[in-house]
């Protein structure tokens, strides 16, 4: 048991201070934006919105997130991540204790535009952030600390939340949210100011190539899109199949849900240190990521034993770990060749765009067609994003190929000159 926890913790050894201080930010951030599980009820029950207008802010919400992702992406690349993290964090955190004081339907649609709009600039910014305080060999571990901070913010938020709603009210939950964005964004003062926050891989391209012209990442992009969607089905769809079609009740749904995350926190910085000394390929192994995930639905079509519905979740959380670290390292690579902030806004963007169709999409599937017959297009879904990788795989090598070349070119050009 000492060597195993002794290797655990080595899995986390050589990751910058810097590193650690983003994580515990992203921590306090995503552990405070706890109204965001809570937004549907509180429209509902609390303000009387009908459940279509709380589905068109839900939209507006999704909207907001995508042109923040993007703006974060642009503002970075102009005038740096450090002054978008910082401006983020403090809007958002006076956004939120301004939208406790909006009542009208109209005025919450634009009210949710706007804060999520400030906070997913930080998102990009954030992901430049990680790849400056990274060295190159620990970037994939990296995201990787992001990601389990993000998991545990996402776990604890709500669950406070749920106490906080309990004992004081609704309305309580804004002061908490903005509380807490302005605290993290005093601690990024405190910790990243460049005067006192140390880049360990700054890069400086002089003639970078736009986002916008680089066919490869399209790919990568739209593979990422089929990620997201079927990937977000877990956390909108399927606890209603687990509850309807499975007879689940909620504190089952909720252990198995739960189960998601304790995996993720206790074996994904062992697993990812572990794939990344196999020198495998990224995309390959998003692939393997993905083709996990569209295994997950295929089971749960496979027979009604309720076990199933354990190794689906185990199948589509493996699946996670493998593909998140390795496509975000992929993006922040890929993104050396132009404007990092521009690559990793429509990396971010792909999944946003997923997250506006994702759920009204399932849910009419599974109100038209029932639970088998949508895991099983999830399924074939999924499959699609495995085709579009093993593509991106082949171009990849082509391009290898071709750089290599020109390269040889250009040796056996200075020999002759020689």
């Amino acid at each position: 048991m000492k060597k195993l926890f002794n290797n655990y913790i080595n899995t986390f050894k050589g990751l910058s201070r810097e590193v650690w201080w983003l994580s515990l930010i992203t921590l306090i951030n995503r552990a405070g934006t706890m109204v965001i599980p809570f937004l549907s009820l509180y429209l509902n029950k609390s303000l009387g919105f009908s459940m279509p207008e709380v589905g068109i802010v839900m939209s507006f919400w999704g909207v907001g997130s995508l042109i923040g992702t993007w703006l974060g992406g642009k503002l970075t690349d102009v005038i740096g991540y450090y002054k978008v993290m910082f401006v983020s964090l403090f809007l958002t955190g006076i956004l939120f204790f301004s939208l406790q004081y909006i009542t009208s339907f109209y005025g919450f649609c634009f009210g949710i535009l706007l804060v999520m709009l400030a906070a997913d600039t930080f998102r990009p910014a954030m992901f430049v952030a990680l790849s400056a305080y990274s060295k190159p060999e620990n970037k994939t571990r990296s995201v990787t600390l992001i990601r389990l901070a993000i998991n545990l913010g996402f776990s604890a938020g709500p669950a406070i939340g749920g106490l906080i709603i309990t004992g004081i009210g609704y309305q309580s939950l804004f002061w908490v949210d903005g509380i807490t964005c302005v605290l993290a964004a005093i601690l990024l003062v405190q910790v990243l100011h460049p005067k006192k926050a140390k880049t360990l891989d700054e890069v400086k391209v002089e003639k970078p190539i736009s986002v916008y012209k680089d066919k490869l990442f399209w790919v990568f992009f739209v593979a990422m899109f089929i990620f997201g969607f079927t990937f977000m089905q877990y956390f909108s769809t399927m606890p209603l199949y687990y509850k309807d079609a499975r007879f689940l009740s909620e504190f089952e749904i909720g252990l198995l849900m739960g189960f998601n995350g304790f995996f993720i926190f206790v074996f994904e910085m062992p697993l990812i240190s572990w794939l990344e000394n196999k020198k495998k390929s990224k995309i390959k192994l998003v692939l393997i990521g993905l083709l996990l995930l569209s295994f997950s639905f295929i089971a749960l079509n496979t027979t009604s034993w309720v076990g199933i519905l354990v190794v689906g979740m185990l199948l589509m959380t493996i699946g996670e770990m493998v593909a998140f670290p390795f496509s975000n390292a992929f993006a922040i690579e890929r993104g050396k060749k132009g404007n990092q902030g521009q690559y990793m806004a429509m990396y971010a963007i792909s999944f946003s765009l997923a997250n506006i169709f994702c759920h009204n999409v399932g849910m009419l599937l599974i109100d038209e067609y029932g639970y088998t017959f949508t895991w099983s297009l999830m399924a074939i879904f999924a499959m699609l994003g495995v085709v579009e990788l093993f593509i991106l795989l082949l171009m990849l090598k082509k391009e290898k190929s071709a750089s290599n070349e020109v390269l040889q070119r250009l040796v056996n050009k200075k020999t002759v000159t020689s």
